[in-house]
């Protein structure tokens, strides 16, 4: 489980992106640019993760953050049909990109899980994926933002959780 009130808990910032996923609070934000609280505190100094359209930013370029390498040998990760992800996503924005979860095995072949773009209102929201199945293979979770073309757009992401057993 991460909620970002530390830091990262070992999601790293992928190398063959654009740009880069920033942990932030509402308090020091422009009004206008994310959420007015974390998911997990629901205070303004509580801590997300965050991308948003700028002017550093052309629209499409990519940010991505994977999680560490998670292990299906372990008989208990195969219970119940599988690995479940739960996550907290903020979306606002009327010219906001896109969010794309996938799946990457060690071998980085990735599968598309969860793909959003669009405005999704002023509030966060939960989603929960189950994760593919695939034999034994290790695997990681990459989110990834696309960046849309208004100046005050973003995603956050709060309150990432795998399956335990993992």
């Amino acid at each position: 489980h991460c909620n970002f009130e530390f830091d990262l808990c070992g999601w790293k910032q992928d190398e063959n992106d654009d740009f880069d996923w920033n942990l932030r609070t509402s308090s020091t934000g422009k009004t206008g640019t994310g959420p007015t609280t974390d998911h997990t505190l629901q205070e303004p100094n509580g801590h997300y993760i965050f991308i948003k359209s700028s002017f550093l930013q052309l629209p499409g370029q990519k940010a991505r953050i994977s999680s560490p390498v998670l292990s299906k040998r372990n008989k208990d990760c195969k219970v119940c049909g599988g690995v479940v992800l739960i996550f907290y996503y903020h979306m606002h924005g009327s010219r906001i990109g896109s969010l794309i979860v996938y799946q990457r095995t060690t071998e980085k072949q990735e599968n598309i899980l969860f793909n959003l773009t669009g405005s999704q209102g002023n509030f966060w929201q939960r989603k929960v994926v189950i994760l593919a199945g695939d034999g034994d293979k290790d695997f990681q979770v990459v989110f990834e933002g696309i960046a849309g073309n208004g100046p005050k757009d973003g995603i956050a992401l709060d309150d990432l959780t795998l399956s335990s057993e993992c």
